[in-house]
Order: structure tokens, then sequence, then C-alpha cells
């Protein structure tokens, strides 16, 4: 007995050293991971600083142009082709045409990517048929919420602005190349419409943008910038759109009901379906 408990003893004391051993060995893998991970997060501070900073400086435009701090207290230039005292309603369509399909979407919102790539052309299409006027309502609220922060949002629509004073068709076509898969940015990407050079990048693909040198000034001089923060309040201020993008026919939202309200159909098929049943109603 006496000799079974010294052997059994022993075997608890080899066993009691090797769990230490582990337990040992554990903490300094532990203790390299953290090393490793604290350095791999300065790294990360210092780049994320530097995006923000440059984001922040001049409007993120590569050199010179949008200033937001001081955006609020601009002089308030409204783009053509837009109405109400501020110059917030942007309605495009046959004047003649009985119904208005409102539009709520952000320049960064992936969703409304998806949206813009997949039934984009179908309301070009319906607003040149007269089918509806469309009342566009341009929000920033990603601009702070996006874990990347940035300015994208803002300096999109101030840019939106220049091509909408150009005319309301190089309106519609530069949303839809900021829309575009080629040039969207993705939404834990680089904030690449906080760069003033990116949006002229892209406006040279529409063709009433493409050189145009009053709309390359006016967006890397921030001319629409107060303008842009206008249309933020004014989309801010719409009590029943809770997500983007957001559709309403003559008013009424229209979608797939979900927790967060109704989803913007997103297939030509769904959409004309959901806004044929909606203008007979």
């Amino acid at each position: 007995m006496s000799n079974r408990n010294s052997q059994a003893n022993k075997q608890a004391a080899r066993e009691r050293l090797r769990a230490e051993r582990e337990r040992q060995a554990k903490r300094e893998r532990t203790r390299r991971q953290l090393t490793v991970a604290g350095v791999i997060v300065a790294v990360l501070a210092v780049a994320g600083g530097i995006g923000i900073a440059v984001a922040n400086s001049g409007g993120g435009d590569g050199g010179g142009g949008s200033d937001w701090a001081k955006a609020k207290d601009a002089k308030l230039v409204k783009p053509a082709n837009t109405s109400g005292d501020n110059g917030t309603t942007i309605v495009i369509g046959k004047k003649d045409a009985k119904n208005t399909v409102d539009l709520f979407e952000d320049a960064r919102c992936p969703g409304c990517a998806n949206f813009e790539q997949k039934v984009g052309e179908t309301v070009q299409k319906d607003i040149k048929d007269g089918k509806y006027k469309a009342s566009f309502h341009l929000g920033t609220f990603l601009d702070d919420n996006l874990p990347s922060g940035g300015t994208g949002s803002k300096n999109a629509l101030s840019a939106m602005g220049a091509a909408l004073n150009v005319g309301t068709d190089a309106f519609l076509k530069y949303k839809e190349a900021l829309f575009s898969a080629k040039y969207h940015p993705e939404e834990s990407g680089p904030d690449k419409f906080g760069d003033d050079n990116y949006l002229i990048e892209v406006a040279d693909t529409v063709p009433a943008l493409k050189g145009n040198q009053a709309f390359q000034k006016a967006v890397k001089d921030g001319t629409y910038d107060r303008w842009a923060l206008e249309m933020s309040d004014a989309f801010n201020s719409v009590k029943d759109v809770r997500s983007t993008p957001t559709v309403k026919v003559n008013g009424k939202v229209i979608g797939h009901d979900t927790q967060q309200g109704k989803a913007a159909p997103s297939t030509p098929e769904d959409y004309n379906s959901m806004v044929d049943a909606a203008l007979k109603s």
C-alpha cells in the first residue's frame, strides 16, 4: 500500500510539473501574441490617423477644395435645377407627370449602390417616359457611422451639386457612375469619395462632365459644400425614412417589410411591380 502510494505521489508530482510547464509555455505564447498584436494595432492606428487627416485636410481632395469645418458658415450657392429656399428640392422629369417617386440615398451606401446598379436604368427610363417625376433626397449620415469615418458622403454630394448645375442629365449619369460597381468604394475600404481627384476621375466617364473646367473648379473649391450640408439636414428631417435606399411613391414608402422598416425593391421586376401597384392604389 505504502509503495503504491509513493509511486502515485511521484506520478502526481510529474503531472503537476508537466502541467506547470504547459502553463508557462502558454503564457509565453500569449505574451508574444499580445506584443505582435500591439505592434499591428499601433501601425493601423497611425495609418488610420493619416487617412483621417487626409480626408479632413482640404476636404480630403488631395490638394485644396472642401473644408467641412467652415462649410456651415460659407455662403450658400444653390445649383441650377434645384428649387426651395435652400435649393434642397431636386425634381427631375416631365412637368405634366402626375406621379412622383421619392428616392432617398447616401453616396457611400452599399445598398444604394446595389439598387442603382440593378434598378437605376429603370428609374431613368421611367423619368424619360413620363411615368413619374423623381425627387431626389441625398443624405450624408454614413460619414459619421462607418468605422472608417471620413467625408465621402458630403464630398460626393457636393460634387453631385456641381453636376446638377451642369444639367439634370449630367446629374443622373454622374450619380449612376458614382454608384457603379467600378467606382463605388467598399463599405469597409478607403473613403475614396473623400478625394476630389477621384470624384473628377469618375466624372470624366460622363460626356457632359469630361474635361469640364467649371465642374472641376466647383468640386475643388467646394462651391456646393454648404448646399450639401443643407441637403443633408433636409434628408434628416424626414421622419419615416429609417434606412437607405428608401423609395416612396406619391408619399408612401414601398418595399418589403423588415424589422427596420421597408427594404427597397432590388430588381427591375420587383421595382416595377411595387411601383405599378402603388400607382394604381
